[in-house]
């Protein structure tokens, strides 16, 4: 499976969908690993198993395997995370100040350049829909010199894998 046999699958009704996919598949404003760790990361949060292989066959890889490991960590880690802070942010109260007293370590150590690492996170905080985190890690990566355009790159690759995971399982539902 690859990015092309998703683009096949992908109905003429969400056509857009297709076409924004194959675009951003070559998107050159992101280093190859942001790109390759980008897509792999929000595929794993798209939660659609077609989806996960055929984007892990196509830019796997394309990473090294720490740097795969660690595009995976990141769609581990906010899954977590997401839900979490979510909650926090939304419960207000005195939850926000109270420790998380949840482990994650691979935030502080993820084994590859941390700007990276947040980019993937952030992506996959924008999927979960986590105000709190999409604007803590929108900071970091900022702060690390990412521009806004590589930001909404990797938000772009987040909507769109998100949206043909959507339309991919909504295929399977209805046969």
């Amino acid at each position: 499976m690859s990015v092309e046999s998703l683009k096949d699958r992908i109905p003429d009704h969400a056509k857009d969908l297709r076409l924004n996919l194959g675009s951003l598949a070559t998107d050159i404003s992101l280093s190859e690993q942001q790109l390759a760790g980008t897509f792999v990361a929000v595929a794993i949060a798209s939660r659609n198993p077609d989806v996960i292989r055929a984007i892990e066959a196509e830019f796997g890889p394309k990473l090294s395997a720490e740097a795969l490991s660690a595009a995976r960590s990141a769609a581990a880690i906010m899954s977590m995370n997401n839900i979490y802070y979510r909650f926090t942010h939304m419960a207000g109260g005195d939850y926000a100040q109270m420790p998380a007293k949840l482990r994650m370590s691979v935030i502080a150590r993820p084994g590859v350049e941390k700007a990276d690492f947040e980019l993937w996170s952030l992506a996959v905080s924008a999927i979960n829909g986590c105000e709190m985190c999409v604007r803590s890690h929108e900071k970091v990566v900022r702060e690390a010199g990412l521009t806004s355009e590589q930001v909404q790159t990797a938000v772009r690759i987040a909507a769109t894998v998100f949206a043909v995971s959507v339309t991919l399982g909504e295929l399977s539902a209805v046969g």
